[in-house]
């Protein structure tokens, strides 16, 4: 079996980022075609374009702040015009701020991820499902985290965002799924990506020991559970929170 994404159109919210990038190019791999989505980043996107177009795929361009309503409508009516709708829609955009204990949180951190991770999905998932309703299929992958388990200190902010995202994904699992809508979550650990080769910091050797496969994942090994979620193979799976992270967090039953 192979997975086949031929056919198949694909938008990454956030797709210029370290793991944005490696998701669009693997998608583009199995066969789709790709809507890069970018809030800052025009450069790396156009450089992104470039490499799915020589994978042989079409890669559509689009800016927005995924956070605000009429930034996500214009989305919608820019993708719409020029691709039609969505077939996946991949979850990944998120802001990024100092991790600090609660204490010395700005209120402000807790905010914005409320609107990047909750806000976010809100917002995609009623601008592009309900096409995907109609259709009777459809793939909604959110990237959430490990952190979202674990509750480390310092990362409350962010496990206050993905936690609210990761009540939106099961609640809408249950709501979409009678119109054969799949919705899943894949969670990475600390995970290896450009810029660690880049610098020579693929090592974390505290944190590997904890890992039960000792080792940090690849950006690589992220998207692969990305495009299995998104394709045909995955068709009867919906409603999960999937850990890639070596085992270093393992939901029990």
């Amino acid at each position: 079996m192979q997975i086949n994404l031929s056919g198949k159109l694909a938008l990454i919210t956030g797709a210029t980022g370290q793991l944005g990038r490696v998701m669009a190019r693997t998608l583009a791999a199995c066969g789709a075609d790709i809507v890069i989505h970018y809030h800052q980043n025009e450069a790396q996107a156009k450089i992104l374009q470039e490499e799915i177009t020589a994978l042989g795929r079409h890669a559509m361009i689009v800016q927005a702040d995924v956070t605000d309503p009429d930034g996500v409508k214009k989305l919608h009516q820019q993708v719409t015009s020029e691709k039609g709708e969505p077939d996946i829609l991949v979850l990944n955009a998120v802001i990024q701020y100092d991790w600090v204990p609660i204490l010395q949180q700005p209120f402000e951190d807790y905010q914005s991820q409320f609107r990047s991770c909750v806000g976010h999905a809100v917002l995609m998932t009623q601008a592009f499902v309900p096409a995907m309703t109609q259709r009777g299929q459809g793939r909604v992958i959110a990237i959430n985290t490990e952190c979202a388990m674990q509750c480390h200190p310092t990362q409350s902010a962010y496990v206050a965002g993905k936690r609210g995202m990761d009540g939106i994904m099961r609640v809408l699992a249950r709501e979409v799924g009678p119109q054969g809508v799949t919705v899943n979550q894949v969670a990475p650990g600390d995970t290896i990506s450009e810029i660690n080769r880049v610098n020579g910091t693929e090592r974390i050797e505290s944190y590997e020991a904890k890992v039960p496969l000792r080792r940090r994942g690849q950006d690589q090994e992220i998207a692969n559970a990305v495009a299995f979620l998104a394709s045909d193979l995955a068709s009867f799976i919906s409603g999960v929170y999937l850990p890639v992270c070596g085992g270093n967090v393992m939901p029990t039953i």
